[in-house]
């Protein structure tokens, strides 16, 4: 009897721009953790060029700014995280 393996979830990549003190980026943080998936987290207000990078994706000064496979999320928007990351 033949059984089918599980397909694999392809690697994810995933920056948070965020800063230390903002709630929501602490709160999309956690959640990453929780899920289990692993990602890159880059504190725009020690790194002016990483901020001007997520401007320039994003068109916003404001955090977080999540980017998953290169799809830019502005927030902490669970739904959207879920669909992208198919959780």
């Amino acid at each position: 009897m033949a059984t089918k393996d599980k397909p694999k979830k392809k690697k994810q990549r995933v920056i948070v721009f965020s800063t230390p003190t903002c709630t929501y980026c602490n709160r999309a943080k956690q959640y990453f953790r929780q899920q289990g998936v692993h990602f890159r987290d880059v504190d725009v207000s020690k790194d002016p060029a990483a901020a001007r990078d997520m401007v320039r994706k994003s068109g916003q000064q404001g955090v977080p700014v999540i980017d998953i496979n290169g799809k830019i999320i502005v927030g902490f928007n669970k739904p959207e995280i879920d669909k992208l990351l198919e959780l």
